[in-house]
């Protein structure tokens, strides 16, 4: 059994980040909670490129930095495999399938002006990705979970979640939680601290324009892209304030037709992008808006990289540390929960629950397998009109 600490060739170990995360490019359905377990399925229980801890401090760090959080944990799990070829690789084969599919969709879209359609893929695999994603809770929990003090900050994360409070400010308050329960007296000698989130400014784009752009579109995206947190819900907020309000190049419904494609497709949810470029000026626009939004992302992680290791040294960032790990694990759940309510919902997707989680908890099945027999599952179910 290998150790987490390996090295293989870097040959070697460029072509396991490649051919990881094109598969995950291609196959990764169900949002960013379902991507990150899907990755420590593959990482840490089959792979053991690294453990939970490293796993799990990666997390909580993706979580306080903008951009997509699961992209940014291939970005990271690439580099760490592979060094900075890898980081490179493991980014750019989990985005570029998801958005070539998302391309052609939107060329479909503009062709045919109908919606693309992905709910029969999904009815099977929605509850298998709920699944995965509470062994992955689960498994990380018992690292996250240091004592009494972290599960009563991680219990009350998700409560306030489920009541909706913002996911920044819960993963703030987690970390100065742990930080004042566990270095209180220290950090009260040293006076006030000052918790800043690292949002780095953009270039603004440019002004509202009465036609097509495309050093606007790439400019807007590069923005959204460099100060975004939070979901798809968060990132339709951004689209419709900039594409549709300030520049009046998308419709209310074509942005929502926008929003839907990426979140039914494999992949980031950030593709939505790729689908507006496309329907704004063609494949040249969709690459545009692609590299744009995804680009911040690249580079807030090689910073990470740096910055990781170091921070774990210090005691007091440390216990910051646990204090997001254990919040970021507190809104994975909080998502299930809520995927689970919508995707768990006849007989047919309760034995398909059980069953994935029969097979997870108990067989060492790789989760791809899993998902591939739980979508033909769910397309015959559907033909047979279960």
């Amino acid at each position: 059994m290998p150790s987490p600490h390996d090295s293989p060739a870097p040959r070697a170990a460029l072509r396991e980040v490649a051919l990881l995360f094109l598969r995950l490019g291609l196959t990764a359905f169900g949002g960013p909670a379902a991507h990150i377990a899907l990755m420590r399925d593959e990482v840490v229980r089959r792979r053991r490129w690294l453990d939970d801890q490293t796993f799990l401090d990666m997390v909580g760090a993706t979580n306080l930095i903008p951009g997509p959080n699961s992209t940014e944990m291939a970005i990271h799990l690439g580099h760490r495999r592979a060094g900075w070829p890898g980081l490179l690789l493991g980014g750019v084969l989990f985005i570029l399938p998801a958005a070539l599919i998302v391309g052609v969709l939107a060329a479909l879209y503009v062709r045919y002006g109908t919606r693309a359609q992905a709910e029969w893929l999904l009815y099977g695999v929605k509850p298998v990705i709920i699944v995965i994603i509470i062994q992955a809770v689960l498994a990380l929990g018992r690292r996250a979970v240091k004592g009494p003090a972290l599960a009563l900050i991680g219990g009350a994360a998700l409560a306030l979640y489920l009541l909706g409070v913002n996911e920044l400010l819960l993963l703030a308050a987690a970390a100065l939680a742990a930080a004042l329960l566990r270095h209180g007296p220290r950090l009260r000698d040293m006076g006030h601290a000052v918790f800043a989130l690292p949002l780095l400014g953009a270039p603004a784009a440019a002004s509202a324009v009465a036609g097509f752009s495309t050093a606007t579109l790439f400019l807007t995206f590069l923005k959204i892209g460099a100060v975004l947190y939070g979901s798809g819900y968060v990132l339709l907020a951004f689209l419709r304030a900039d594409f549709v309000e300030r520049l009046g190049w998308l419709t209310e419904q074509q942005l929502l037709d926008a929003i839907a494609v990426g979140q039914a497709t494999p992949g980031p949810v950030f593709t939505t992008a790729t689908f507006v470029g496309y329907i704004l000026g063609g494949w040249q626009a969709a690459a545009l808006a692609t590299v744009a939004i995804f680009l911040p992302s690249f580079v807030f992680v090689a910073l990470l990289a740096k910055i990781l290791p170091l921070a774990r040294r210090s005691p007091i960032v440390a216990a910051l540390l646990d204090g997001v790990n254990i919040a970021s694990l507190a809104l994975m759940a909080g998502v299930a929960w809520q995927l689970g309510r919508a995707a768990i919902a006849d007989w047919f997707t309760v034995l398909l629950a059980l069953a994935a989680a029969v097979l997870l908890f108990r067989t060492r099945i790789n989760s791809f397998w899993l998902l591939l027999a739980a979508a033909g599952a769910g397309l015959a179910a559907r033909a047979a009109g279960v």
